[in-house]
């Protein structure tokens, strides 16, 4: 058996930095078109459909990613709460980042409208349209999107406790390679 890792592998840390920044740039923007009721938010729609699908394929190469490399184990002091939250907070947030997108995906077919990534490039309607199904998708993408918002803070938090008050290693693990 192989001796534990202290750091994530180099592309399972440029997979969450780069998600995270689009994670970020997608909540912004979703408050940003709840907020307008302007058609002129069109654009951040355009923005926001490539967006979200881009964060769909790359958090399937992510799981590929995290499955396949060895991760740094938690800390061996950490109370048994904190070590259950770090888990679940983690299948949540990958949770999120997997139906998030594949909710808003089903939102915009049931809306009617194509779900485009460029001027040319259409994916196809995952659901007939339909105006009932298209409220209960938006209501649920709408809360989804709220929960994701509240894990990546808590997730946010957490890592700031673990880098500033615990000094364990945690934060490290993900912010550089080995030394």
């Amino acid at each position: 058996m192989s001796a534990p890792t202290s750091h994530f592998a180099p592309l399972a840390r440029l997979l969450h930095w780069l998600m995270a920044l689009m994670i970020i740039a997608m909540l912004f923007i979703g408050a940003g078109m709840a907020a307008s009721v302007s058609e002129r938010h069109e654009w951040l729609l355009n923005l926001h459909k490539p967006l979200g699908i881009a964060i769909l394929l790359l958090v399937v190469v992510r799981l590929f990613v995290r499955f396949a490399t060895r991760q740094p184990p938690l800390p061996a002091d950490l109370p048994a709460a904190q070590a259950l939250a770090a888990k679940l907070s983690h299948v949540l947030l990958y949770v999120l980042m997997f139906v998030l997108p594949l909710v808003g995906w089903a939102m915009i077919s049931a809306a009617g409208d194509p779900v485009m990534l460029s001027s040319s490039l259409q994916l196809p309607a995952i659901l007939p349209a339909n105006p009932s199904t298209f409220a209960v998708l938006r209501k649920a993408h709408t809360f989804l999107a709220y929960l994701l918002f509240f894990t990546v803070l808590v997730h946010l938090a957490a890592a700031l406790f673990h880098g500033w008050v615990r000094r364990d290693g945690v934060l490290e693990s993900m912010l550089k390679g080995k030394d």
